[in-house]
């Protein structure tokens, strides 16, 4: 069964609020391949853990029809709470059993969530739900991420992964699956036809307030807060403290570069 850690109203609300949509690098690394292999036009796409939405509206935008699963009920009304395209809609499921037809989807597709999954069960239904020359586009953010402003972004990025790591001595045991690369991910998918790319760069723009926002979404400051409330809060006040001088302003709306490295797993039955 799918690791459930994203339940909750509060951190839902925060998700969608704070949470990025696949940025330019991933989406063209994408979409380059689904024309590569023929898989566009397609019918349906099937977003598997679409959490709030983000990767789902970006779907949208080039395929047909489009729906968004998600374990979380408190997710999918984000999603629903959000305007979107018509041709988008959303279901409460786990992904281990996906209420499409055998062989009926054209491009499934998950970003930053497959590490959450029951991957065996997970890989039944991929094989069963997409047709003969459908595509799969899994895809995750690493914990390789990295600030820029003016001349400081040394001292920014420190900043960053010094807060960073007091977050991730929280993790559920999961991450590993992202800190490997995804790799066995990618051996368990049941295509021959299959790659994984580990070096796509994606600049995204944020704010300050929005890295700290980024950070209050991650699952392992969640389980921090429910651990140790007011060191998890103070921690991200003193981030954003640190931030804001070491960038000599006063704004948390100062506008700041976010940049991520994503993984990808792609592969074509």
């Amino acid at each position: 069964m799918t690791t459930q850690m994203f339940e909750g109203k509060g951190h839902a609300a925060v998700y969608q609020k704070y949470r990025f949509a696949p940025g330019k690098e991933l989406q063209q690394t994408i979409l380059a391949y689904l024309q590569e292999k023929k898989a566009v036009p397609a019918e349906l796409v099937v977003d598997v853990g679409c959490g709030s939405g983000q990767g789902t509206r970006f779907l949208a935008e080039h395929f047909k029809k489009v729906v968004g699963t998600d374990i979380s009920e408190a997710q999918i009304q984000e999603a629903r709470d959000t305007p979107s395209m018509p041709n988008v809609s959303y279901l409460v499921c786990p992904a281990e059993e996906l209420p499409f037809q055998d062989a009926s989807v054209d491009v499934l597709a998950s970003f930053t969530a497959a590490h959450w999954f029951d991957i065996e069960k997970f890989m039944r239904e991929v094989q069963r739900v997409v047709r003969l020359g459908g595509c799969v586009a899994i895809s995750t953010y690493t914990v390789d991420m990295s600030l820029r402003y003016g001349d400081c972004s040394e001292k920014l990025t420190k900043i960053f992964r010094e807060c960073w790591d007091q977050i991730l001595k929280y993790s559920h045991n999961r991450l590993k699956f992202v800190l490997e690369n995804y790799k066995e991910i990618f051996e368990a998918l049941p295509f021959t036809d299959k790659k994984r790319i580990t070096d796509i760069y994606d600049k995204i723009p944020m704010t300050v307030e929005g890295v700290v926002g980024y950070l209050e979404s991650a699952s392992p400051y969640q389980t921090f807060m429910k651990n140790d409330p007011e060191a998890a809060k103070s921690l991200l006040q003193e981030t954003e403290k640190r931030m804001l001088e070491t960038m000599g302003v006063s704004s948390r709306e100062t506008p700041v570069e976010f940049w991520v490295r994503h993984v990808c797993v792609l592969g074509c039955k």
